[in-house]
C-alpha cells in the first residue's frame, strides 16, 4: 500500500487541533506594497465588520480561549488567581499566559483576483486602524462593495529583525469591489467561516498543555520564556485547584504579635511607604478583581 503523505499531514493537523478548511486561503503578505479590498463578513457579530478571536500563545500554534465562547476556561481561571495574589512574580506569569487577539477579514488581493477570496489575520494595532476608517468622515465604510475603499498594505522588515512591520492606509478615492457585478456577488457568496480553521480544545486538553509548558519550560509563540517563573507543573495545577489568598491577608498574618508577651509595649509598626513610591505590583489587590484583570488584559502585547 502506498503512503499518502498529504493524508498523514491532514491527520496530524487534526490531532494537533490545527486542521484548516482547505477552502480557506490565508493571505500571508511578504515585504513590499500590496493593495487589497475587504468584504463584508456574514459570520461577523451583528453591527461589526470583522471577526475577532482570542488565543493563548504559550504553546504553538496557539489555543482558542474557551471563555470567549462562554465555556469553562482553566487558563483564564489561573490568570485571575495569579493576578489576585498581589505578588509580582505571579503577575509576571499571568502576563505570559494572557491571551492575545487576532482579527480576521475576507479580502480580494488586487492583482490576484484569480485566487478568489482570501482571509487576512492581523493584530490589535492594524485592527484599530481599520476600525478608525469607519469613523473617519473622509473615508467611512471601506467594505461597501459599490463605494468602498481599497487598502494599501506596506510590509517592511529591517535587516536582522525578527518581525516585519505592517502599515495600512486607505485609498483616497472610492471604487467598486469589481466592475463586474456578477463577479462581486460570486466573491461575496464564497466568504469562508474562520471558525472552520480552529478546533476548540477540551478542558482536559488545555490543562495538559499547561502542565507540559510549566514542566518543560518551553518558549511561547510570542517569544516569552516559560521558564521565567521557575515553578513546577504541580505548583501550577495547585494554583488552578485552590484559591490564592490575597497578599494583604498573608502580610497581616506575619505582622500578628505572638500570643505571649513579656512587655506591654506595642510592636513597632513598619514605616509607611510614601504614596509616590508605591509599586503597583507590590500593592494590595484592588477592590474590583474584574477591573484589575481588565487592566492586565488591556496592556500592550
Amino acid at each position: 500500500m502506498a503512503i499518502d503523505l498529504e493524508a498523514i499531514r491532514k491527520r496530524v493537523n487534526q490531532l494537533n487541533g490545527t486542521n484548516r478548511n482547505s477552502s480557506i486561503q490565508m493571505w500571508k503578505p511578504g515585504p513590499g506594497e500590496h493593495k487589497i479590498r475587504g468584504l463584508y463578513n456574514p459570520n461577523a457579530p451583528e453591527g461589526q465588520p470583522f471577526i475577532e478571536r482570542w488565543f493563548y500563545y504559550f504553546v504553538k500554534p496557539g489555543l482558542l480561549a474557551p471563555n470567549q465562547f462562554g465555556k469553562e476556561d482553566p487558563i483564564n481561571d489561573l490568570i485571575r488567581k495569579l493576578y489576585s495574589s498581589g505578588k509580582p512574580e505571579d503577575r509576571e506569569i499571568a502576563k505570559k499566559l494572557q491571551p492575545k487577539m487576532r482579527a480576521y477579514m475576507p479580502i480580494i488581493v488586487r492583482g490576484q483576483e484569480d485566487l478568489g477570496v482570501q482571509v487576512w489575520s492581523f493584530g490589535k494595532v492594524i485592527y484599530n486602524k481599520l476600525l478608525g476608517y469607519f469613523l473617519d468622515e473622509e473615508v467611512g465604510d471601506i467594505l461597501d462593495p459599490a463605494a468602498g475603499f481599497d487598502i494599501k498594505v506596506v510590509i517592511t522588515k529591517a535587516p536582522g529583525a525578527e518581525w516585519a512591520d505592517t502599515e495600512v492606509d486607505a485609498s483616497r478615492r472610492a471604487s467598486p469591489l469589481s466592475p463586474n457585478a456578477e463577479q462581486a456577488k460570486k466573491w461575496a457568496d464564497s466568504i469562508p467561516n474562520v471558525d472552520d480553521m480552529f478546533k476548540l480544545k477540551s478542558k482536559e486538553e488545555i490543562e495538559s498543555a499547561l502542565t507540559k509548558w510549566m514542566s518543560a519550560g518551553q518558549t511561547s509563540d510570542d517569544g516569552t520564556d516559560g521558564t521565567a517563573r521557575g515553578a513546577s507543573a504541580d505548583d501550577a495545577l495547585e494554583k488552578l485547584a485552590n484559591d490564592v489568598k490575597p497578599a494583604k491577608a498573608a502580610e497581616a498574618a506575619q505582622e500578628k504579635p505572638a500570643l505571649k508577651t513579656e512587655t506591654k509595649e506595642k510592636p513597632a509598626k513598619a514605616a509607611k511607604k510614601p504614596a509616590a513610591d508605591v509599586d503597583l505590583d507590590e500593592a494590595a489587590p484592588v477592590q474590583s478583581l474584574d477591573a484589575a484583570f481588565k487592566e492586565l488584559m488591556d496592556e500592550d502585547e
